[in-house]
Parts: structure tokens; C-alpha cells; sequence
């Protein structure tokens, strides 16, 4: 596993990886904020061709926008990200999708789960994303556009862009070609 912007502190636990994730990170690109911010952790490896990517995410979050999930990433201004974002005490699934400019796309969770799943499958370039409160029954929360490249960097991700950081366990990252 690679790193881009590498947090100061992380480990790697059987098949878990734990991170504390710095503040002031993130990732965004234009849109509504008129900024860039390309910074947040990415723990990720190089895959070629179609493939599906899952894991679990636990995290303790505590700050407006904290984040933690999956991300696919071409490049600074095509990738997609997905996972909790915690907005004013609730976790939503939550994703962005970013070619040149950012979207984001949330739904609200009942009750603040413990952990989430994650499954993202990239078939050329559709990317579909799904999430899971239980680790068998996903749901779709959306399918995405990403330019096919020849190989594309997947992984994990976290961010902390308001506040002082927050701990985030990942567990069982997959990924696997189709």
C-alpha cells in the first residue's frame, strides 16, 4: 500500500488499518466553495482493468465533515470518494465525484452505525457505489462516471477538514479484479 498524503500517525493491524487522521484535510474541487483542497489520507494500491473494491469503516467521528471511506483516483481532478461524512452529530453515506468540478451526494443513517461497508465495482467507466449497515445486504447509492484509464489508484480514504483529527479503523480491504 502507497500513501498519498500520508498521515502522521497509522498502522497496520492484521487486517486492519488504523489511522489518526490529521486536521485540516480533504478533498474537494470547485464547486460551490470556489476551492481546492487536495489533501486528505489516501492508503491506496494500483489496479488495472475492471474490478470491485470493499471494506469496513469504523470511525470515531466527532467534528462537522469528518470522513472516512473508499476512493478511486486518476488524478487531483478525477476521482470519486465514499463513506461517512458526519455532519451536525449524523452520519450520512455519503459520496463525491469529481471530474474537474465536485459533486456530493448524502443520505442520513439512523441511529449513527458503528461501522459501514463499502463496495465500489468499476466496470470501464461506470463506477457503482454501494453501502451496507450489517456487512451482507448492500443498497445502491449510486452509480457514477469516471474516465476509463488504463489503471487507477483505490483504497482507503479520511479526512478531518474542520476539525482536530479523529481515530478510524478500516477493515478488511478487498480488492479484487472483475
Amino acid at each position: 500500500m502507497q500513501w498519498f498524503c500520508e498521515p502522521r500517525s497509522w498502522q497496520i493491524e492484521g487486517k486492519r488499518i488504523v489511522v489518526q487522521v490529521d486536521g485540516g484535510t480533504d478533498f474537494w474541487r470547485k464547486t460551490h466553495y470556489g476551492f481546492v483542497c487536495d489533501n486528505g489520507h489516501f492508503g491506496y494500491v494500483e489496479v488495472q482493468g475492471d474490478f470491485s473494491a470493499e471494506v469496513k469503516v469504523m470511525g470515531e467521528y466527532r467534528d462537522l465533515y469528518d470522513q472516512a471511506g473508499l476512493m478511486l483516483r486518476s488524478d487531483e481532478a478525477h476521482w470519486i470518494k465514499t463513506g461517512i461524512e458526519y455532519v451536525h452529530g449524523v452520519q450520512y453515506v455519503s459520496a463525491v465525484v469529481t471530474n474537474d468540478f465536485s459533486d456530493w451526494s448524502v443520505a442520513p443513517l439512523a441511529g449513527n452505525p458503528a461501522a459501514l461497508w463499502l463496495r465500489v465495482v468499476r466496470k470501464a467507466e461506470a463506477v457503482e457505489i454501494f453501502y451496507s449497515l450489517d456487512g451482507a445486504a448492500y443498497t445502491l447509492l449510486r452509480v457514477a462516471y469516471l474516465p476509463p484509464t488504463p489503471s487507477i489508484a483505490v483504497g482507503v480514504m479520511c479526512a478531518a477538514p474542520d476539525g482536530q483529527g479523529f481515530g478510524v479503523t478500516f477493515e478488511n480491504l478487498h480488492v479484487q479484479p472483475l
